[in-house]
């Protein structure tokens, strides 16, 4: 069985992700870091508690709903800075329902350490996400740092309220989507239990078959 790396890379030269000699061998006869981690730098999930004053964290959340069956959208021909749409998933229709994980390909992970990586990506219109979780999905991955416009507050409130109210766990910031062999995989994603976490970076896999 092949596993896919899903995952962005965390190297601690990022803006909100630092990684810091703490001890060394040499010195101590042991090597450790300090890691000064933002709850969504890298490959991360957002618990409901991020965008709702009542919302559930992340300690809470069910895990079946972040391992299984996923259902891969090749979403790759969008243009930067555009809207994805509910017609652009109606050719999955059929397959989004009730427990589905869909993944969004855009290869806009391609994209990562770029300046325009955070600001140009495709991203969900709020009509599209209300589609998504009143079909009542289980989970939304996504290959940008957000599933809105980080600089259109508005925007990135509804969205995020149009999933999280329906507890659809949100994984944002996935990678190599254009490596999988086909649309339907298993995948897992699994945070840290950060007793009430608003967010944490998680490593993301997926792999062909039971």
């Amino acid at each position: 069985m092949r596993i896919y790396d899903l995952t962005l890379p965390i190297s601690g030269e990022e803006e909100n992700a630092q990684i810091e000699p703490d001890r060394s061998f040499i010195k101590n006869g042991i090597t450790m870091s300090t890691l000064n981690l933002h709850s969504h730098s890298g490959t991360h999930m957002d618990a409901p508690l991020h965008f709702l004053l009542d919302g559930k964290p992340l300690d809470t959340m069910p895990l079946e709903k972040c391992v299984g069956p996923a259902i891969v959208c090749d979403l790759s021909h969008k243009e930067p800075d555009s809207f994805i749409t509910v017609k652009d998933l109606e050719p999955w229709a059929d397959k989004i329902g009730h427990k589905s994980r869909v993944l969004i390909r855009t290869d806009w992970s391609q994209h990562h350490g770029k300046l325009f990586f955070q600001t140009s990506f495709p991203r969900i219109h709020v009509e599209c996400a209300q589609w998504l979780a009143d079909r009542g999905i289980w989970l939304v991955g996504i290959e940008h740092q957000s599933v809105a416009k980080l600089t259109d507050m508005q925007e990135l409130t509804e969205v995020h309220h149009a999933f999280l109210k329906s507890e659809v766990v949100i994984v944002e910031g996935l990678a190599n989507l254009k490596d999988l062999p086909q649309e339907d995989v298993m995948f897992s994603a699994l945070p840290l239990k950060i007793m009430g976490g608003d967010g944490v970076p998680c490593r993301a896999v997926a792999w062909i078959g039971e």
